[in-house]
């Protein structure tokens, strides 16, 4: 892999984090309603979902999801069923005039997780986009482990920054009130 190549994965990985999805949603309303330091269990949960998927991607999973349907269907549907089971728990919880307690570390970093590796949009670009940016005639491993690294710290430091949505927010409240 040149380091144009590499320079090229590290501006398409850009655009692909900039796009919001259902992690950064979850960051995010973590990070309103609990504040910064109870979202940090999901940046990490994030970092080993993306590295999850990933890792399995490049080992031969997406060729197996791209070649098959049948099982890219059905691990969208696990995504999408575990989404709606999140959004029934949130539904249910009950409401009160005082803030909702924050998710535990353990159960944040585990939805977070979930929800990460789960994502098609993932799953899509790491099979789709990763293999354009490797050379054949170079070693895989190494190739590989530079873009998974390359990849799990863009997208850890994306869902930290986005960690600090609530002091944005609510300092520009104060401002325009």
């Amino acid at each position: 892999m040149t380091f144009h190549a590499w320079l090229t994965f590290i501006l398409a990985t850009a655009v692909l984090l900039a796009i919001p999805g259902p992690t950064v949603l979850m960051v995010i309303g973590q990070s309103l309603g609990a504040g910064r330091r109870h979202a940090l269990p999901l940046v990490a949960g994030v970092a080993l979902g993306d590295l999850t998927a990933m890792t399995l991607s490049l080992a031969g999973l997406g060729a197996l999801l791209a070649a098959s349907a049948a099982a890219f269907t059905l691990l969208k549907w696990i995504g999408a069923a575990y989404l709606v089971y999140l959004g029934v728990v949130l539904w249910r919880a009950p409401v009160s005039a005082d803030a909702a307690p924050p998710l535990g570390a353990a159960a944040a970093f585990r939805r977070a997780y979930v929800v990460t590796a789960l994502n098609p949009k993932g799953i899509a670009f790491f099979v789709a986009f990763v293999p354009q940016f490797m050379s054949p005639s170079a070693p895989f491993l190494p190739q590989a482990a530079i873009l998974v690294v390359s990849f799990v710290t863009m997208a850890s430091a994306t869902a930290l920054l986005w960690t600090g949505v609530r002091h944005r927010t609510g300092r520009i409240a104060r401002f325009t009130i």
